[in-house]
């Protein structure tokens, strides 16, 4: 059996933001040599997730919309954890979001559904984080 692991960065300038990784995601597989196994890819900051949804324009502003009437950004002072920092709503986000997305891996391709694609969520931006990917598989 294969293992193969990778770091990706992103550093988004905006506070919030979904990128489409999944180019990168099947760049990491090419890389790595697994034709049948799985890919684990998660978010290693506590405000940032990793998740699977289609890629249309509407549904991240839909996102963005739904996660804003969750956890407001703002004032601050509703949240408890904000003192040195004011992202107590990035890390509630990220939760509902999730952390981490693992998906089959077919004879050397990414065995989505149809329309399904990744995504790094981003909620405290402007700064550098990292995402892991991992394969393991023959």
């Amino acid at each position: 059996m294969k293992s193969f692991r990778k770091e990706l960065f992103f550093d988004l300038p905006t506070r919030r933001g979904f990128v489409n990784i999944t180019p990168q995601l099947e760049e990491c597989l090419r890389e790595s040599g697994v034709r049948e196994g799985l890919l684990l890819c998660n978010a290693m900051h506590i405000t940032a997730s990793v998740f699977i949804n289609d890629d249309e324009a509407g549904l991240k502003q839909d996102f963005e919309v739904w996660l804003e009437g969750l956890a407001p950004e703002k004032p601050y002072s509703r949240y408890r954890h904000n003192g040195a920092e004011d992202n107590a709503d990035a890390h509630l986000k990220r939760t509902v979001m999730g952390r981490e997305v693992v998906v089959a891996v077919t004879s050397g391709r990414l065995d989505f559904g149809p329309w399904e694609q990744v995504f790094y969520g981003e909620f405290d931006g402007r700064r550098r984080k990292r995402v892991l990917v991992k394969i393991i598989g023959d």
